[in-house]
C-alpha cells in the first residue's frame, strides 16, 4: 500500500528526456520504471530487517537488565518493624 504513495518517483524516474534540433522529446521506459519500483521495494524490505534486528537487541538488552535487577532484589535483606504504640 505504502508503495503507491512512491509511485509518482517511480514513474518520474522512468522518464527519458531528451534534446535535439529545436525539439525536446519525453520517453517513458517501463523497465526503468519497474527496477525503480523493485529497488524502492528492497531498500524498504532492508530498513525493515534492520529495524526487526535493533529491535531483538533492545529486547535482549532489556530482558538482561530484569534479570540483574532480580538477582539484585533477591539478594537484598529486609528487615521490618511493627508496633501496635499509636499515639492517642
Amino acid at each position: 500500500m505504502r508503495l503507491i504513495a512512491l509511485a509518482p518517483l517511480a514513474m518520474l524516474a522512468a522518464c527519458q528526456v531528451t534534446e535535439g534540433n529545436n525539439s525536446v522529446t519525453v520517453g517513458y521506459n517501463q523497465d526503468v520504471a519497474e527496477n525503480a519500483v523493485d529497488d524502492i521495494k528492497s531498500g524498504a524490505q532492508e530498513a525493515g530487517a534492520a529495524i526487526v534486528d535493533d529491535s531483538k537487541e533492545v529486547g535482549a538488552a532489556v530482558a538482561n537488565g530484569a534479570e540483574i535487577a532480580k538477582d539484585k532484589v533477591q539478594g537484598a535483606d529486609v528487615d521490618i518493624t511493627v508496633s501496635n504504640n499509636a499515639a492517642k
